[in-house]
């Protein structure tokens, strides 16, 4: 059908269910393709589940990296896709690409958390890694306008 790769459910996968244990997983030490970053420097691939998941603007599936596990963001019918946003997991993707995902709010072009405002970003559920390095770059970001406020008033 043109669509590629995909996982679909066969049965009901009720909203908040945990439906996956990621146990099936190893480290690896540069991103790729089909890996999904589990903290900062760090990924994992996993060939049973994660690496048929694919990218939605309008996901049904929430990857959590911390108890590596998959819930289900919404009520999902049987023969659905499972699907997860990427940047709720990549910062900076290795490989980023075109979104064809079809949603509404379709941001088109996926290359990681890093390169989405934080009111996109606030309207997703995110990793807490993810969190941070957004925290991080609006500390720095603060930081900056701080010193260049205190040059000018120095000048």
């Amino acid at each position: 059908d043109g669509k590629g790769k995909r996982l679909t459910t066969t049965q009901f996968i009720s909203a908040g269910q945990i439906f996956h244990k990621i146990e099936n997983y190893h480290y690896i030490d540069e991103p790729t393709f089909s890996s999904v970053q589990v903290g900062l420097g760090r990924n994992i691939e996993e060939f049973d589940y994660m690496a048929n998941l694919n990218h939605s603007c309008s996901p049904n599936v929430f990857l959590d990296t911390e108890r590596f596990e998959l819930h289900a963001i919404r009520d999902i019918k049987p023969g659905e896709e499972l699907s997860f946003f990427y940047p709720s997991t990549e910062w900076d993707m290795s490989t980023p690409f075109q979104c064809l995902c079809g949603a509404e709010q379709c941001l088109k072009q996926i290359s990681g958390a890093k390169h989405l405002s934080l009111n996109i970003l606030s309207q997703y559920s995110l990793n807490r890694h993810i969190l941070r390095m957004a925290l991080s770059c609006i500390s720095e970001s603060s930081q900056i306008s701080v010193a260049q406020e205190e040059y000018v008033l120095a000048s």
